[in-house]
């Protein structure tokens, strides 16, 4: 086992930035993100992240973290582990429900909301990104389409798709750069580095060190580890399988029909299992299908 906690695990990702003790890695981490929207965020409560309907028969929605600052601004953040088809439309659903709490009730109310946002730490890239390699944080706003400027500012989602983030140690330019290059690598470091020896990320490696766990957080959290990698094994299960079934049908007929048919029998039940349109074409070679 690593010795830092993998924070794309939900014991990881809750013991880092969901936790009363720790709340200060995340002030400090949402103040880095948001600093020219926010200017500087001084303290945060964390509330219920389990929220309910209206009504007993509505969906429910269940946040990573939950918290509203001292200005009574709302965010949500959530660490995303694998791709999902509708992730963007998750977000903006759960977005509805710090908007429907700030109405007051049984008195007037003249509608003034504060501002949510809602922050998505990916650990995969949309599928109409992909091109976009240098690209790795979006913001996005209600905006008119003619002129491009922001309608309305109040409710905004942030998006970091973190395998875009490839910059070394060495590379480091600001304190956001440190943020994205801890979080993307924290599993895989043996030690803390020299260049992010100030108190907050000297805490954070504390609070990720899993030596120092006691025996049911070290439960916990190989738990979370467990069901992280199985859900990346049934990712890579599906694309074996996709290619074992194209190649049986390929060579079941022998020539260079069925070997394109076989590719394109692959490409489809690729797409079944919900695996995205660059990666099939790159293990197909196939533009279409």
């Amino acid at each position: 086992m690593s010795k830092y906690i993998n924070p794309f695990t939900d014991f990881g990702f809750k013991r880092i930035f969901g936790e009363e003790f720790n709340k200060d890695l995340l002030i400090d981490f949402l103040n880095e993100l948001l600093r020219e929207e926010e200017g500087t965020i001084t303290n945060i409560t964390y509330m219920t992240p389990e929220q309910l309907g209206i009504t007993a028969f509505e969906r429910r929605a269940v946040f990573d973290i939950y918290c509203e600052n001292e200005r009574g601004e709302k965010f949500i953040v959530e660490m995303q582990k694998a791709k999902q088809k509708y992730f963007k439309d998750r977000s903006v659903y759960y977005s509805s429900f710090p908007i429907q709490q700030q109405a007051l009730k049984g008195e007037e109310w003249n509608f003034e909301l504060k501002a949510i946002y809602t922050i998505g730490i990916l650990d995969f890239i949309f599928e109409e990104d992909k091109a976009d390699v240098d690209k790795m944080l979006y913001k996005i706003k209600l905006t008119d389409i003619e002129t491009q400027r922001v309608f309305y500012d109040k409710l905004t989602y942030v998006y970091l798709e973190m395998p875009k983030f490839s910059k070394t140690e060495t590379e480091l330019e600001t304190r956001f750069d440190q943020w994205l290059y801890v979080l993307k690598n924290l599993p895989h470091l043996e030690q803390y580095p020299a260049r992010l020896r100030d108190r907050v990320f000297k805490k954070l490696f504390e609070v990720a060190e899993i030596a120092a766990f006691t025996p049911v957080e070290r439960v916990a959290y190989e738990e979370s580890v467990k069901v992280y990698r199985d859900l990346k094994n049934v990712m890579d299960t599906a694309v074996e399988e996709s290619l074992v079934k194209g190649i049986a049908i390929g060579e079941k007929r022998g020539i260079a029909k069925g070997k394109f048919e076989g590719k394109i029998e692959i490409a489809r039940a690729m797409e079944a299992k919900g695996i995205d349109a660059d990666t099939i074409r790159g293990i197909t070679g196939l533009d279409t299908w």
